[in-house]
This record gives structure tokens, C-alpha cells and sequence, in this order.
């Protein structure tokens, strides 16, 4: 199957083809046609599948053949996303896809000034992109309009929900049109996800494209046991001796991301550390310098690399194993993306063993242990609790505060 068997207006089309693409994935194969009719659209897709293109594409085909109602420059789209990272992701997309139309856009988020933003909207704009907490705002101070809201796209809607977007998003929700089309697009379909979309979605076609909780099976898994404190060294050994061009290295705290990604460019290889901390212009840079070949390693925590886009990212490394092994899939699915092949490394100390049972037990499989040679463990070396775990010690989950993106 190929782009042109959608009916697909010709800008389109043209877009599609200058960017490189001829076969859709399945879930583009799946959700455009369905976007197209406006019907509501609840897909299941885990990140690295198209998702993006899935919606973006038969999103501009609609608002282009459907006029604005009045002459109003309030936006006729709003895509809402977890992160900010996502949301500059997305809009991208949105702007690639749409540079032939005459469409308009414009991404919110939270971070930088919100002066700027403001001015932007005085203009017409059509499609919005926005997270949560930076979109009330901008409501809130009477610089947005959402009553012209045609078209909702709420993207990797689970995340929304770990983050403790649900009550923005109704907020949200309360704004827009009743009359509307409606997407959700999320990983996981857990019951929260579910309770979300009953109330939200009017009648809606349902896709999946991958198990849940499913790895892509393109991506080749590997644990190298070593002692925790020979992880950095290990790392550097194998992206020298390996010659890895590009590696994003997983940290389980922002702290020990920016230690990492200070030492590997100390061993003379170029890096970069991405977490909430950081100002929004600092994550843009590093992440573009990653990109463009500037450093090798980019070290991020988990939030921070949710929605990051890299095409044909070949190297993820879980310096540290994540604490839900949920978010160990996540992880390696910045690579392998959209059909490309990739490789997903953990460095597992003695103090992980019981985090990779989990993830083993998640995945059905046991992933394959290999020991470097000059790295192997001290057996000697008795396991420690780790303190940055997502659990008390009752084995609840902790409260958390919800993020403002």
C-alpha cells in the first residue's frame, strides 16, 4: 500500500514525498481513513509507530476542505500532549506535512515566555499544539479562544494521566465545542485510559497495532551485568570500541544525568544531559546538537525523553533500569522506530536484579546476559536497596503532585 491509495489531496502527497516516505505504517494504514470520515478514534500505539503522521495528515485534509465557519482567527484544532518536547515534536510534524496548505500553527507549552506566545495568537492560527498547564494559562488571561475547536487530538493520553493531567484536561474539555471530532491515541488502554475516553468520545472506531506493553521485536535487547561503580567506564568502553555515533542514555535521577553526561565528555565523548530542570532553551539545543551529530550521547530521565522524535535512533542504553517496568518498554522504544532496526543495551548492577525480573516478567522473555570481558561483577559485592524507587516501604505507590508542563 502507498500514500496515494488514501485520497489524499495532492499538497499533501507532495509533502509525504519530499520528506522521504512511500509506505505508511500500520497505523497510518489504519487511522487515516477513519480520521478522514470524522468519526471519532480511539487508537492504541505505542511511540516510534507513525502515530504522528497517522492523525496529522487526515487532521489537514479535513479543516482544508471544511471552511472556517466565521471569520474568527480562533484555532480550529487543538493537539494536547504530555510534554514539551512532545508538543515542539508534534507541531514540527504539523508544519512538515502542512507547508504546501495555507494552515497556520502554533505550539504552547510551558517554560519560556509566555509574552511571545500571546502575540503569536493575535494572528489567525488553526491548529494549536499545546500542553496542559501553559494552555489554561493562555485561557485564563483571555489570549485564547477554544470555542472554534472542530477537531481533538489527545496524544499518548497515558502519559497525560501518569502525569496528573487528568483535571486540566477537564478543564479542557469544558472549553471546546460539544459538537467536535474527537482522537485519543495512548500505549496502554488501562482503566483509567477507558474511563477517559467514555466520557469523551462519542461512538468511536478503535484500532490497535501492538500488543500492549509489547517491545518491538526489531529491537535486539542486551543486559551486560557489571558493578555499579564501573557503569560510566563500561559505557565509554563500548561506545568507543563499538563506535556508537548516536546513544540516548537513560538516568533514573536529573542529578545523575548531568554526572554522567559531564564524565562521558570528560572520556573525550561529546554529551549532553536533558531533564526537567533544565531550561527549555538548553533541552532545544541538546537535543538539536544531538540531532545534527554534535555530541554522541544524549542522557535524559524518563520525562525528559517522552515524545523525543530521532529517526533511526540505532543506540538506547538504561544506564539504570527503570523502577516500573512499564517504562523499561518506553525506553527502548526511542529506537526501532517506524520499521527501523535498533539496538537496546542495559548495564544491570547486583542492587537491579529484582527490577529486571520485573521487566523480564513483562516482556514473557528473559533478555540476553552478556559480561564483558575486564567488566565482570565482584562477586563479593552484596546487594543495596535502591532509594529512587517508585514504591514505599508499605509497597504503595507514593502521593505525587501533579506537573504543570
Amino acid at each position: 500500500m502507498n500514500f496515494n491509495e488514501f485520497n489524499l489531496i495532492p499538497e499533501l502527497l507532495k509533502a509525504i514525498s519530499e520528506s522521504g516516505y512511500t509506505t505508511p505504517t500500520p497505523i497510518q494504514t489504519q487511522a487515516i481513513p477513519l480520521v478522514l470520515t470524522g468519526e471519532d478514534l480511539m487508537a492504541g500505539a505505542q511511540t516510534g509507530t507513525g502515530k504522528t503522521a497517522g492523525f496529522t495528515l487526515p487532521l489537514l485534509q479535513n479543516l482544508v476542505k471544511r471552511p472556517r465557519l466565521n471569520a474568527s482567527n480562533a484555532p480550529r484544532a487543538l493537539i494536547l500532549t504530555p510534554t514539551r518536547e512532545l508538543a515542539m515534536q508534534v507541531e514540527e510534524s504539523v508544519r512538515t506535512y502542512g507547508k504546501h496548505l495555507t494552515l497556520k500553527s502554533t505550539v504552547i507549552f510551558g517554560g519560556v515566555n509566555i509574552n511571545t506566545q500571546i502575540n503569536r495568537l493575535r494572528s489567525r492560527v488553526d491548529i494549536v499544539v499545546a500542553t496542559p498547564g501553559r494552555l489554561l494559562d493562555l485561557v485564563s488571561q483571555k489570549a485564547l479562544d477554544l470555542s472554534q475547536i472542530e477537531i481533538l487530538v489527545l496524544d499518548e493520553a497515558d502519559r497525560m494521566l501518569d502525569m496528573g493531567f487528568i483535571h486540566d484536561i477537564k478543564k479542557v474539555l469544558a472549553l471546546l465545542p460539544k459538537k467536535r471530532q474527537n482522537l485519543l491515541f495512548s500505549a496502554t488502554f488501562s482503566n483509567d485510559i477507558k474511563i477517559l475516553a467514555d466520557g469523551l468520545l462519542n461512538n468511536p472506531k478503535m484500532i490497535e497495532v501492538a500488543r500492549r506493553n509489547s517491545a518491538s521485536e526489531i529491537i535486539s535487547q542486551t543486559i551486560h551485568p557489571v558493578d555499579s561503580k564501573r557503569k560510566r567506564e563500561l559505557l565509554s568502553h563500548l561506545i568507543r570500541t563499538q563506535d556508537w555515533k548516536q546513544v540516548l542514555v537513560f538516568s533514573r535521577t536529573k542529578h545523575g544525568a548531568n554526572r554522567l553526561a559531564e564524565q562521558l565528555t570528560n572520556d573525550g565523548i561529546p554529551s549532553a544531559a536533558i531533564h526537567g530542570n533544565k531550561s527549555q532553551n538548553a533541552r532545544i539545543k541538546a537535543l538539536s546538537d544531538f540531532k545534527e551529530g554534535q555530541i554522541k550521547a544524549l542522557v535524559a530521565t524518563d520525562i525528559a525523553a517522552r515524545g523525543l522524535d530521532i529517526d533511526q535512533l540505532p543506540h538506547v542504553v538504561n544506564f539504570d533500569l527503570p523502577n516500573v517496568p512499564e517504562d523499561y518498554v518506553h525506553r527502548i522504544g526511542r529506537t526501532g522506530r517506524a520499521g527501523s532496526s535498533g539496538m537496546a543495551v542495559s548495564l544491570v548492577c547486583i542492587d537491579e536484579h529484582s527490577l529486571l525480573k520485573d521487566i523480564e516478567k513483562l516482556l514473557k522473555k528473559d533478555i540476553s546476559k552478556i559480561i564483558i570481558s575486564g567488566f565482570e561483577p565482584d562477586p563479593k559485592i552484596k546487594a543495596e536497596p535502591i532509594i529512587n524507587g517508585r514504591m514505599n516501604q508499605r509497597g504503595s505507590k507514593p502521593h505525587f503532585k501533579p506537573r504543570r508542563s
